[in-house]
């Protein structure tokens, strides 16, 4: 299959987008998908990343250290913000739209046989591995869809795989349970046989869980101390949630190199990782006065961890807030919207266009979401369901710091405008 270009290959993905989320989590496909393509997952040495916040930024900042160490490395992660081939990352480049373009046709052409045919996810996590394979890479780090012990990443077997178990929290409930133990059991699912597993300390029924499935397999759980700020470290200038993630990358980084004889970093090195370019988590862009933040915080863990880390940043100065909300049963408005109201000072409320990435998603209604946010006491509201009519007004709003957050759909498209612009 030849395809010429990126919106040749959205085209053609999105004809694998399951109608919702139940339909992709599953492994029954995937594993047929591996074994069809002689399981190349295997045959890398595996960062696996699951959680429920920080999973991206935690599997950049490990990639980055792998980097910074010499190491050629694969990364995948999702849902991507810019474009499609953020999937599958070589050395923390995507590849070329021409690259990625003929890898995907020649795997799809690949995998016609393939009865029923896999999900949008399940093709890109299968292509990243692939790829991941054909370049011999050092490391694949790897970044959970969904969950973790059906997601389409899990099918790596390899007793060197490593584990890391972000924070966890209430998420994608309709899904993976309704209490934090039946959340962290599914998230935990990625603990393979004698696996090493990295994690903070957690709320004591998650880490519970955590331990009893790393017993059940032989695995050791290495419980990663909360290191206190340094003023005179320039890590402590990331935002206070990407330091977390730095530190729990820092520790992996530190197991790896003991146990594949890999360089120290320096600290200029490990200055540099720390920067490394993470779209829409907390991505700050200046533009002219304003300073525009990005971050796709989308539930009530996420969005309280945002507003903290923006008070601490921009202490006194007022926000003005752009939102979008995917439609999704776990959405609780009461609880997910508070911490934005608070951090607010003004809020526009947009939409976006349906997505078929990985599932076909679709925004809640704004006009409900400004419903809720009354009801909540928030009264200087606007609905603007267009996203490009909402963006360019919430640049006109008075206050220094533009904040937009909720839905990474709606990263995406404020990305695009903000490069259509020149930002």
């Amino acid at each position: 299959m030849k395809l010429r270009n990126f919106t040749e290959a959205r085209k053609v993905l999105a004809q694998y987008a399951p109608a919702n989320i139940h339909e992709a989590y599953t492994l029954e496909r995937m594993q047929s998908l591996m074994q069809l393509l002689g399981n190349p997952q295997d045959s890398l040495r595996v960062i696996h990343i699951a959680g429920t916040s920080g999973k991206t930024s935690t599997a950049y900042f490990v990639a980055a250290q792998l980097v910074a160490a010499g190491k050629k490395v694969g990364l995948t992660v999702s849902p991507h913000i810019d474009q499609v081939n953020e999937r599958v990352q070589l050395n923390l480049t995507p590849l070329s739209e021409r690259e990625f373009c003929r890898e995907l046709g020649t795997f799809l052409e690949l995998i016609k046989p393939l009865k029923p045919e896999p999900t949008y996810f399940e093709i890109l996590v299968a292509l990243a591995y692939w790829v991941f394979a054909k370049h011999k890479v050092d490391y694949a780090v790897v970044e959970v869809g969904l969950g973790g012990l059906l997601d389409g990443t899990n099918v790596v077997s390899r007793e060197d795989k490593i584990c890391v178990i972000t924070d966890i929290g209430l998420d994608h409930t309709h899904v993976l349970g309704t209490s934090l133990p039946e959340i962290a059991a599914q998230k935990a699912g990625i603990i393979g046989q004698h696996n090493h597993v990295f994690s903070f300390h957690q709320n004591d029924e998650v880490m519970q869980t955590l331990r009893v499935q790393a017993d059940n397999h032989q695995a050791e759980l290495h419980v990663v101390p909360t290191l206190p700020p340094k003023p005179d470290k320039a890590l402590d200038l990331l935002p206070i949630f990407q330091r977390h993630n730095w530190e729990l990358a820092a520790a992996v980084y530190d197991y790896v190199r003991k146990r594949d004889n890999l360089p120290k970093l320096t600290p200029e090195q490990l200055d540099a990782t720390s920067k490394t370019y993470i779209p829409a988590r907390m991505e700050i862009i200046s533009r002219g006065e304003k300073t525009i933040v990005l971050d796709g915080a989308h539930n009530a863990q996420k969005m309280q961890t945002l507003a903290t880390s923006m008070k601490a940043r921009f202490l006194d100065n007022t926000v003005a807030t752009l939102l979008a909300i995917v439609d999704s049963p776990s959405f609780e408005a009461r609880t997910d919207l508070r911490p934005i109201l608070n951090l607010s000072n003004r809020i526009f409320v947009t939409s976006f266009g349906d997505s078929s990435e990985d599932y076909i998603k679709h925004a809640v209604d704004p006009s409900l979401i400004a419903e809720h946010c009354r009801s909540l006491g928030f009264k200087d509201i606007t609905v603007i369901s267009d996203p490009v009519a909402a963006f360019e007004t919430l640049l006109q709003a008075p206050e220094p710091v533009l904040l937009v957050t909720g839905s990474l759909y709606l990263m995406g498209q404020v990305h695009q405008l903000l490069k259509r612009d020149g930002a």
